[in-house]
C-alpha cells in the first residue's frame, strides 16, 4: 500500500467526512509541504530562537484562513479555527533544531554550521501545516474549535511551560501529538495507552579536591579521580540500590575539569540527565543522588555540590484518545500497519507539561525507510519524507472524529 494513499477501508461511506476529498486535497499539497520542511530543515533555529520558523508557520496557517496569535510562549505560534462557541480540541507541533553538525548529505541539508534538526521537529511543524491545510479545506464543517499550538523549545524542556504560562491550554478538552519513530518503518504508526515516555531530570554534579603536581598525586586530591569513581559508583549503587522493577537511568553527558596535562585538577563538574518511569522512584531520586555523591566524594578524600532540576514529568496517554487515534490509523493504513507498543520509552517529552491542564495523546509516526534510518539525534538522522502524509491524515482524520464524539 502507498503510504500517503487513504485506504478504501476509511471510504466505506460510513465516515461521516469524505475522506477521499480529503485525500484529494493531501495530494495537492503534499509537494508544496514536502519543500517547506526541507526549508525548515535547510534552516534550523536552537530552542527559543525560532523566529524565521514560527514567522513562516504564521504566514502560512493566515494564508489559509487560521486566526493566529504570535509570540505565545515567546516564540511558539498558536493558530485557531472553527465555531467560537465549540468544543476545544488541540493539536501540538514542536520547531526547535539541535546543536548537531550534520552528516547527511542531503541537498537540502542544514546551512547553518553546528545546527540540525535531528530530532524530526521539522517534520512534526509540516505536519501540523499540513493537518491546518485540510481542516481550512472543511472550515465550515467543522462542529469544534481546533488549536494548533507550534512550541518553542522542546529540546530544552521549556517551551510547553512557557507557552502553557500564555494560557496556549486553556479551555483544551483534548490533546494530541505525534513524534517521529524511526524504529517503525515509513506508512506505520505505534501507540501505547498509559506511560509513553519516563519523567527527567538535569543533573549538575561538582567534584571538589585540592589541586597538585602530576609527579606526586599523593599530595593532592584528585578530582578527576574522583569523578570517575562517581560516574562508575553511581552506575554500581543503582544495580544494587535500587528496585529493577524500576529501571532508572543515570548518563553523563559532559565532563569539564582540569587546567594542564601535568597538574592534579581540584575541580571537575559533570552534567548528566537522570531517566525514570515510576513517579515515585522519581520523587526519590534527587535526595538518593545526592547522598550517594557526597558519600562517594567523602570516601575518596574529596567533596561535592550535587544541583538537580526536573525537566519533565512523564507522558501518560489518555486510554480513549489513544483508542481513537487507534481506530482512525486502522480505518487508514489497516490494522498490519497500526502497532501497540509494549514498552514506554526513557525518552522525556515536555508534551507531558501541557497534559497537566487536560487529557491528550502522542503517538508515534513511523519514518524507517528500506534502509532504515538512524537514531533520533543522529548527525545521519534522515527520515523518510514519506511519513508526512500518513501523520498529517492520521491526525486530520483523529481530530475529525473526536468532533464527532467527544471523549
Amino acid at each position: 500500500m502507498n503510504p500517503l494513499s487513504f485506504s478504501p477501508i476509511a471510504a466505506t461511506g460510513a465516515e461521516p467526512w469524505d475522506v477521499l476529498q480529503l485525500e484529494t486535497t493531501l495530494q495537492e499539497v503534499l509537494p508544496e509541504l514536502i519543500q517547506v520542511r526541507r526549508h525548515i530543515h535547510r534552516h534550523p533555529e536552537l530552542s527559543g530562537h525560532e523566529q524565521q520558523t514560527a514567522a513562516l508557520v504564521a504566514g502560512e496557517l493566515r494564508r489559509w484562513g487560521w486566526q493566529v496569535r504570535e509570540g505565545v510562549g515567546r516564540t511558539g505560534v498558536l493558530a485557531e479555527l472553527g465555531p467560537a462557541d465549540g468544543p476545544l480540541v488541540a493539536l501540538r507541533a514542536d520547531m526547535d533544531a539541535l546543536p548537531i553538525e550534520e552528516r547527511t548529505r542531503l541537498a537540502y541539508a542544514s546551512s547553518h554550521q553546528g545546527l540540525m534538526h535531528a530530532c524530526g521537529h521539522d517534520i512534526h511543524t509540516a505536519v501540523g501545516l499540513g493537518v491546518a491545510r485540510l481542516l481550512a479545506g472543511v472550515a465550515e464543517r467543522l462542529t469544534a474549535r481546533v488549536r494548533l499550538l507550534f512550541q518553542p523549545a522542546e529540546e530544552t524542556a521549556q517551551g510547553a511551560a512557557w507557552m502553557r504560562a500564555d494560557g496556549a491550554m486553556e479551555g483544551v478538552q483534548a490533546l494530541f501529538g505525534v513524534h517521529v519513530f524511526p524504529s517503525l518503518p515509513v506508512g506505520t504508526v505505534g501507540v501505547r495507552s498509559g506511560s509513553l515516555t519516563a519523567a527527567a531530570g538535569e543533573l549538575e554534579v561538582e567534584v571538589l579536591g585540592e589541586g597538585g603536581h602530576g609527579a606526586r598525586p599523593h599530595q593532592s586530591t584528585d578530582a578527576i579521580w574522583i569523578a570517575a569513581r562517581v560516574v562508575s559508583g553511581l552506575q554500581e549503587a543503582i544495580s544494587r540500590r535500587l528496585d529493577p522493577l524500576h529501571p532508572v537511568v543515570v548518563s553523563f553527558g559532559r565532563i569539564e575539569g582540569g587546567k594542564a596535562f601535568n597538574v592534579i585538577a581540584d575541580h571537575v563538574r559533570l552534567l548528566g540527565t537522570v531517566r525514570c518511569l515510576d513517579l515515585e522512584v522519581h520523587a526519590q531520586l534527587p535526595g538518593w543522588i545526592e547522598d550517594t555523591v557526597h558519600a562517594l566524594c567523602r570516601g575518596h578524600g574529596g567533596e561535592a555540590r550535587v544541583h538537580y532540576r526536573c525537566i519533565s514529568p512523564p507522558v501518560h496517554n489518555d486510554p480513549a484518545l489513544t483508542q481513537l487515534v487507534a481506530d482512525a490509523a486502522v480505518a487508514l493504513l489497516g490494522r498490519s500497519r497500526v502497532q501497540w507498543l509494549e514498552q514506554p520509552s526513557l525518552g522525556a517529552e515536555d508534551f507531558a507539561e501541557l497534559l497537566a491542564d487536560t487529557r491528550g495523546t502522542m503517538f508515534r509516526l513511523g519514518v524507517a525507510g528500506p534502509g532504515g534510518c538512524s537514531p533520533l539525534h543522529s548527525n545521519s538522522f534522515d527520515p523518510d519524507e514519506g511519513c508526512l502524509g500518513v501523520g498529517i491524515k492520521v491526525l486530520t482524520l483523529s481530530l475529525l472524529r473526536w468532533m464527532e464524539r467527544p471523549v
